[in-house]
């Protein structure tokens, strides 16, 4: 590992939210696992039981979802090569439409973080009471969940190093039996297991549409390589090839591992269970251990997902702070790892977690799908603020680059856009309140910077 992340020698490259020197970085293996750790978690190994009420035909809205994604990719690392500093979508909306287009992208990204690090690690719990708390006593499992979000703060708060051998090391581990799947599996895949075609009940085109919004919410995580661009080593080479590996990475696996399961276990069965992989490893090797190994990789995965995700927690309000977009107190570091907006964020997360415990299931389900809508805005302005470069300040000598840069930034525009119509109405209409309710911490923080002049009584 240690040559993957630099030293104290290594000092960032000038730039917004990046203009101080750090005592350390990772490289393209780190922040491509920081990229894979984060997008996949514990959703991937449910994610064929939401998608079997529309058949195969899922797959075709896999395929084309895959394809947004990696134009999103794309967009990522061409804007990471004139950007190189810490922010990721804050940092492009700021440079491209002014501070309170930059604000509202941090606070939306900000909120997504640790809201959905409460929803990963609820998930995680169910697999962890495969083995322990098996009869799920309420107590206990809060218990399980607040360990899960504090280990993975601990591990980043012990320093960079550790967290990028962590990130590295349950990456592979997640990685492994899920490639294995989506790869050997594909041998005992029988065609009489996948049903009709078209199973929903609606047009192929409906189907398709459906059953993409689904799939839409499997790549959230696949910027973060750009978030944390200021601690990548080469950010301007090194963000989007990671960015671009683990987006392609993430789609093998998905659509393979869909199309295993498919294959494996019968249409009716699979609409039925709610450990789609496990009845596939069961399905494929007979018995339960292997049921029982899969769920030791969902909670390594999701481990794996938190460790990831809550270094993102800190490094976006930091980027914002030295700004002055964010409160002052989010530049706090320990070892050069944001550790206010760590802790801070994890105390969001863990009360979050207990609010779910404690028969508000349906609040918990909002604030989650409100995480997805908080989660494509910042897509959406990072499409537009690439399109906008290329349109006002692009090569227009070279119409054959600017045209291909251009179509894939528009189709990352489209496909954010498709997500936010994917993420459904009333998380639309209540993720735009939640979008503005930091209006009001925009207006403290320039009253308290008096930008615009003394106020007279």
């Amino acid at each position: 590992m240690s040559a993957d992340v630099a030293g104290p020698e290594a000092v960032a490259r000038p730039g917004s939210g990046s203009d101080r020197p750090r005592p350390s970085r990772f490289g393209l293996p780190t922040a491509t696992a920081l990229v894979v750790g984060s997008v996949i978690g514990t959703g991937v190994f449910g994610l064929p039981t939401a998608l079997a009420a529309f058949g195969p035909v899922s797959l075709v809205a896999f395929v084309l979802v895959s394809i947004g994604a990696l134009a999103l990719a794309l967009t990522f690392g061409a804007l990471a090569k004139r950007i190189s500093g810490s922010g990721g979508p804050y940092v492009y909306a700021r440079e491209a439409f002014g501070e309170f287009a930059g604000f509202l992208n941090a606070w939306c990204y900000w909120i997504t973080a640790w809201a959905g690090n409460a929803a990963i690690v609820v998930a995680l719990v169910g697999y962890v009471e495969v083995f322990v708390n098996t009869d799920h006593q309420v107590g206990w499992s809060i218990v399980i969940a607040l360990a899960g979000l504090w280990i993975p703060a601990l591990v980043n708060l012990s320093g960079l190093r550790n967290m990028a051998v962590t990130q590295i090391v349950f990456t592979v581990l997640k990685i492994v039996p899920l490639l294995f799947m989506a790869t050997v599996g594909l041998v005992f895949v029988k065609s009489a297991n996948f049903g009709p075609f078209n199973a929903s009940g609606t047009s192929i085109g409906g189907a398709i549409s459906a059953a993409a919004a689904i799939a839409l919410f499997s790549y959230i995580g696949i910027e973060t390589a750009s978030v944390a661009a200021g601690r990548v080593r080469d950010p301007e080479r090194n963000v989007g090839r990671a960015t671009v590996f683990g987006t392609i990475g993430c789609a093998v696996i998905y659509v393979l591992g869909t199309l295993t399961v498919f294959g494996t276990v019968p249409n009716d069965a699979l609409r039925e269970t709610s450990a789609p992989f496990t009845a596939a490893a069961n399905a494929i090797f007979g018995g339960q251990w292997a049921g029982q190994a899969v769920a030791i990789a969902a909670v390594v995965s999701g481990i794996g997902c938190l460790v990831g995700w809550t270094l993102i927690i800190g490094e976006m309000p930091m980027a914002a702070a030295k700004d002055k977009l964010f409160p002052k107190a989010f530049l706090r570091t320990r070892r050069d790892i944001p550790s206010f907006g760590i802790i801070s964020s994890t105390v969001l997360a863990s009360l979050l977690v207990v609010v779910s415990y404690t028969n508000f299931e349906q609040v918990f389900t909002t604030l989650v799908l409100l995480s997805v809508f908080t989660a494509v805005v910042p897509y959406l302005f990072s499409a537009a603020a690439q399109l906008y470069w290329l349109l006002v300040r692009g090569r227009k000598a070279e119409w054959p680059h600017l045209v291909r840069d251009c179509t894939v930034s528009i189709l990352a525009l489209a496909f954010a856009f498709w997500a936010l119509a994917g993420s459904g109405y009333q998380a639309v209409y209540y993720g735009v309140i939640c979008l503005l309710l930091g209006v009001p911490l925009y207006i403290w923080l320039k009253v308290g910077q008096r930008e615009y002049g003394e106020v007279k009584s």
